[in-house]
């Protein structure tokens, strides 16, 4: 990728760009991070069948909550690896799955600290809204659409002012705390030119969900709605999708991590050798 200030477009493109240079690596760590998130799903909720002898709303609120610690870590693992290897192929050295775990151990504290409280919120909004649905589904889905139509602007613009911290926490070996500051200085006057990235990747993501929402009804005409195949297909399918869409917000939290960088502090200059 360019080492510049970047078009609105261009931060658009350019993460797919990135993420498509680094597939083979990607792929086998998400292929791998996805069999074993399933597994413990899956685990998970046969496990808790058995305990509750098949009570629909065990099995229900145990797919549920596994599926969301099993989303955590998956989403934990390609973050750290996404962005480990696009700094890398930035700086001109591509490199392998291997190594980018071997970076995500070194700066794998200061992320799980900086991500946790994000983590934790997000969670507890999906878990509320989860029991919203549950108790009075009318409530929840007006209030899910009003929050759609309306909050997400500014849950953009909040999540933007943090936006370039894992690739601060990996390009400076920067800790928890420093990383928090360094990202509000770099994204300072950037914050909804970057909300704007942000909603535009989700919109695209969805788009790109509906296909596998497709796939996973075409599977089940044929196999039936029995209850495990339904359990598998949506949990598979919704870790899929997460872990696509990680891989794409990484690869784009790299990309913003470096214009916004080139705009503050000059990155891309270049000081020719006989004037220093």
């Amino acid at each position: 990728m360019p080492v510049r200030p970047l078009t609105f477009r261009e931060l658009l493109d350019v993460p797919f760009a990135l993420v498509q240079a680094n597939i083979g690596a990607l792929v086998r760590l998400g292929a791998a991070g996805l069999v074993l998130a399933e597994v413990f799903v899956m685990a998970v909720t046969v496990g808790v069948s058995t305990l509750t002898e098949g009570s629909d709303d065990g099995i229900r609120w145990a797919a549920v909550l596994s599926t969301v610690l099993a989303a955590w870590a998956l989403r934990f693992l390609l973050r750290g690896a996404t962005v480990a290897l696009g700094l890398a192929d930035v700086a001109g050295r591509r490199i392998t799955w291997r190594a980018a775990l071997d970076r995500m151990g070194s700066s794998g504290q200061p992320m799980v600290l900086f991500e946790l409280p994000y983590t934790l919120i997000w969670t507890a909004t999906f878990l509320a809204f989860a029991l919203l649905l549950d108790a009075v589904p009318a409530l929840g889905w007006s209030l899910l659409v009003l929050l759609a139509l309306f909050g997400l602007p500014f849950i953009g613009r909040w999540r933007a002012r943090q936006y370039v911290g894992v690739p601060v926490i990996f390009a400076e070996r920067a800790d928890r705390a420093t990383a928090a500051g360094r990202t509000k200085l770099l994204v300072a006057g950037k914050e909804w030119s970057l909300t704007g990235v942000w909603l535009a990747h989700r919109g695209l993501l969805l788009l790109l969900m509906l296909p596998l929402l497709g796939l996973a009804l075409f599977i089940t005409d044929f196999s039936g709605t029995r209850m495990w195949t339904v359990v598998t297909l949506v949990t598979s399918v919704t870790l899929l999708f997460l872990a696509f869409g990680e891989m794409v917000e990484s690869a784009t939290r790299v990309v913003a991590y470096l214009d916004v960088r080139c705009r503050r502090e000059g990155l891309d200059i270049r000081i020719p050798e006989q004037v220093r």
